[in-house]
């Protein structure tokens, strides 16, 4: 066992029992009781509160306030957060994720039945790319330093930006970076995979009330527009997923009438899209002209 893992099972074994001797964490990792003083003093300088107790039962522990009260969370409650950061895990690749994990772990009873609810997530080959983005602009905001970058548009126009990070968000696939830009002097929200060539600069700054925006934020709502559209049974699933039972009702043996709200722009027709022949828009008219031009354009790409 490498010396970071063995580290972190001695942690997860003081959260877990009062007092374990030298003697018992020798005997578990097959090392001698010398590395195992050397692992303490190694946590003790990072800052893991580890006490010992001289004596016949005397041994090492960790000190009660660096502990979850395990009485205000039941079995169910532990086994709900682990599911939540097994989630997080697949989408973040966090070594952090991994380590608090470890340490709910530790305080769930072997006992307890596990795994009554699982999250998958596609595994992206990208997503490991994103990674080190992620790191840079998580550790921008903590220490309150810009963060300046390439950014691509959607129409592949490139621009130097220096921001001032705020959030990292995560919607449905894709992670974001919300901070006030210099450029532009305007909140502004950053695609990670549009960004290009990021560095944390030395230049720190004072956060602005970043509440006001999220406020704003909000109450902002995207402009959308009601449609009906005819769809096939095969993908009544996605709409409840999406909309609900409430926008469906029968129309025939072989279609099904969905009432929805879509954005009237790029993103609505995409969406749109993306059932193929399974979905015909039937109203409003205008919309119905709009996405057929749209999809036009796309045809003509292959002509």
């Amino acid at each position: 066992m490498e010396k970071a893992e063995r580290l972190i099972s001695i942690i997860m074994i003081l959260l877990k029992k009062d007092v374990v001797t030298t003697k018992e964490f020798a005997q578990l990792f097959n090392v001698s009781k010398r590395t195992i003083l050397r692992d303490m003093e190694t946590l003790s300088l990072s800052n893991i509160p580890i006490y010992s107790i001289s004596g016949i039962n005397g041994g090492y522990g960790i000190m009660d306030e660096y502990k979850v009260d395990k009485r205000l969370l039941s079995s169910s409650d532990l086994e709900n957060i682990l599911t939540a950061l097994g989630g997080l895990e697949q989408i973040l690749i966090s070594e952090e994720v991994e380590v608090t994990i470890k340490k709910i772990e530790a305080m769930v009873s072997p006992l307890s039945p596990k795994g009554s609810i699982q999250l998958s997530f596609y595994d992206w080959e990208g997503r490991p790319e994103i990674l080190q983005t992620l790191k840079i602009c998580q550790e921008s905001i903590l220490k309150r330093r810009l963060v300046a970058f390439d950014y691509i548009d959607k129409n592949g126009n490139t621009t130097n930006r220096i921001v001032e990070p705020y959030q990292l968000h995560f919607s449905e696939t894709s992670w974001y970076l919300k901070g006030f830009c210099l450029h532009r002097q305007r909140y502004r929200t950053f695609k990670l995979s549009r960004i290009d060539h990021l560095h944390m600069d030395e230049n720190a700054f004072n956060p602005r009330d970043y509440s006001l925006e999220l406020e704003h934020e909000a109450s902002y709502e995207p402009q959308l527009v009601t449609i009906k559209a005819l769809i096939s049974p095969g993908i009544k699933d996605q709409f409840i997923e999406r909309y609900g039972r409430k926008s469906i009702e029968n129309y025939s043996s072989d279609y099904l009438l969905a009432t929805i709200h879509v954005p009237q722009n790029s993103i609505g027709f995409q969406f749109l899209a993306s059932f193929g022949t399974n979905l015909e828009i039937v109203e409003p008219k205008t919309y119905v002209d709009e996405f057929r031009n749209y999809l036009i354009r796309m045809v003509e790409k292959y002509s």
